[in-house]
């Protein structure tokens, strides 16, 4: 396995962002440019997959017993402040 296989998302999405500031800064030749920007573009590709992968799986986690994807709503755990709030506004 090469050492761009074997890289995390977030490793992949970080070298991306580092790539993306050196291209903003408008410092480099041409010839790097292009370069950073054929690397950002696997980059990008490559995460694009994993998060493709990723969404797969969790369909596959969702299912029903008919193998039907389940979709909720999702509800983020209340803090207390989100209670307070809430008590305050007569929610």
């Amino acid at each position: 396995m090469s050492n761009e296989q074997a890289r995390s998302f977030e490793a992949s999405l970080e070298a991306l962002e580092q790539i993306v500031q050196q291209l903003e800064s408008g410092d480099l030749p041409l010839e790097k440019s292009l370069e950073l920007f054929e690397q950002g573009i696997r980059l990008s590709r490559e995460c694009q997959e994993r998060l493709g992968q990723a969404e797969r799986r969790i369909e596959i986690l969702l299912r029903d017993n008919q193998g039907r994807t389940t979709v909720s709503n999702f509800e983020p755990k209340q803090t207390n402040d989100d209670n307070a709030a809430e008590n305050e506004n007569g929610f």
